[in-house]
């Protein structure tokens, strides 16, 4: 019997005093302060309210701009300052150069193989250097350039065709401008990829145009979806996975059409006999197949698959969202509206429309899409990172593991930083050069957004085209309703419709499109 005693004793003793240590330091490590009390199991899922970014930006005022968080078992860092924000992509950019692994990067993300999913490393970088030198370099952006004109003028003839009643006599007509927003974004996006387009004037829909899609469809309606087992695991076991389930479903519907572009443009590749490698103008399948043929262990269908799902989702949400923001901003406020037209009238004149080159001399142009981007980030919360090893930000410790999340929307609209921040001032960009870190809308450091010079391409030309080519105005005496709806892209929570009729001057030119 006592010889038991002594036995547990020599156990106890070891194992109380590295708990005792533990505790220890966890309190002597001086993390940041947090909201409230993390309660067991959710932590502090309980403060949570849609729209995020608002939640957290007013939890910030409340009790700081660096705020340690427990989403459910997961340690998180939320920082809504320019000093922190700097600090987290430049001091500890490599530190925080992880992505936590949640559900939507297993299923949508190839098991976190993808540019977005995959952690730091040889492989990430890789895919990063592809990416930023193959895909999205400024002379491949120049290369697709006559698509971007030519699908924003397609745009601009449909317009232009529905407002006619004939005998050159034209009305307002009603836009749903999100709708043709995103039919833009994802035929110039599809375009660059495999060189085909699926909305359009067409009558008749291919199955395939039908299959895309809804492909379409489900993944922005569950990528922006909060899946609870990612923050609370134990509620896997109680039928509560349906989104997992979906996501799954969903990828294979994505792996499949992918595949079967990469096998048509293998087999007119083969017919072809690898002419494709001589042409300058090559769709990004046929830039990532000519590498394919050179590293073939490498450049495999489900790398080539990931980094053309990743540009289709990432580039055309997103752009689409800002343009409709755009424009809702600009109809609450006429007076903007007609200053941008009369610089467009003075620098471009009735005879010709705006070309990408001439988006360097717009700069009130230039000054509404970063009011915009400012106002409504495209991802007002920067995607999540995670850290791989402890460090300190603001004097402040990060544990490993902890997932950083950094709040875009509550840097940019912080009236300490930015004067009146919830009016529209595009001419504050003018004015005041913003530094450091007070207007990242794409996002910053290692992981930031590879495709922001194609976005800006996208809106600068999309949004200065139609001012140019209509007059805009409001379907009623009522304000444009600027509440925001949920997802990842925040997009509106009631879609913009408004009323365009051609522009007197230009008729002549918009009849010959």
């Amino acid at each position: 019997m006592e010889s038991s005693f002594y036995y547990l004793f020599f156990l106890f003793v070891p194992f109380l005093y590295f708990l005792t240590k533990n505790l220890f330091q966890i309190r002597n490590k001086k993390l940041p302060p947090s909201p409230g009390f993390s309660l067991p199991i959710i932590g502090h899922l309980y403060l949570f309210k849609k729209p995020l970014h608002r939640t957290f930006a007013h939890l910030s005022t409340k009790y700081g701009p660096i705020l340690f968080l427990n989403f459910g078992s997961r340690p998180v860092i939320l920082v809504s300052s320019p000093e922190a924000a700097e600090e987290c992509f430049t001091k500890n950019d490599i530190l925080f150069a992880n992505r936590p692994k949640l559900l939507a990067g297993k299923h949508l993300g190839y098991d976190y193989t993808t540019i977005v999913w995959a952690s730091y490393g040889d492989h990430w970088r890789n895919l990063r250097r592809i990416a930023s030198l193959e895909l999205l370099s400024s002379h491949r952006l120049q290369m697709f350039s006559n698509i971007r004109v030519e699908e924003v003028r397609s745009m601009v003839r449909t317009l232009f065709r529905r407002s006619n009643r004939g005998e050159f006599e034209f009305e307002f007509v009603a836009v749903e401008m999100k709708s043709m927003f995103f039919e833009l974004t994802l035929n110039v996006i599809m375009r660059m990829i495999a060189g085909k387009r699926y909305y359009g004037e067409k009558t008749d829909e291919l199955d395939e145009e039908s299959r895309f899609k809804e492909i379409i469809r489900e993944t922005f309606e569950l990528s922006g979806a909060t899946n609870i087992a990612d923050f609370v695991p134990v509620l896997k076991g109680f039928g509560l996975n349906k989104i997992e389930k979906r996501l799954a479903v969903l990828q294979r519907k994505r792996d499949r059409f992918m595949q079967e572009l990469i096998d048509e443009h293998k087999k007119v590749a083969r017919i072809d006999g690898g002419g494709s490698e001589k042409r300058s103008s090559k769709s990004m399948i046929e830039v990532l197949l000519d590498l394919q043929n050179h590293e073939p262990e490498y450049y495999t269908d489900e790398i080539i698959r990931g980094l053309m799902l990743v540009m289709l989702s990432a580039g055309s949400d997103t752009s689409a969202g800002t343009m409709e923001w755009a424009f809702s901003l600009l109809l609450n406020k006429p007076q903007t509206l007609a200053k941008s037209k009369e610089e467009i009238d003075k620098n471009i004149g009735p005879n010709k429309l705006i070309e990408e080159s001439d988006l360097a001399n717009l700069p009130y142009l230039q000054a509404i899409v970063n009011e915009t981007l400012r106002m409504q980030p495209p991802a007002p919360l920067i995607p999540p990172h995670e850290s791989s090893e402890e460090c300190t930000v603001g004097g402040f410790t990060v544990p490993r593991g902890t997932m950083l999340m950094v709040n875009i929307f509550a840097i940019q609209n912080n009236p300490k930083l930015w004067k009146e921040p919830t009016k529209f001032e595009p001419e504050r960009h003018l004015e005041v050069k913003m530094d450091g870190f007070t207007l990242i809308p794409f996002g910053t450091g290692r992981r930031g957004c590879p495709g922001e010079g194609l976005a800006m391409k996208i809106v600068g030309l999309a949004l200065g085209t139609l001012i140019q080519c209509f007059e805009w105005k409001r379907i009623g005496e009522e304000m444009v309703d600027m509440r925001e709806g949920s997802g990842l892209t925040t997009p509106k929570a009631q879609p913009l419709v408004a009323m365009c009729t051609p522009t007197p001057a230009l008729l002549n030119l918009l009849s010959v499109l």
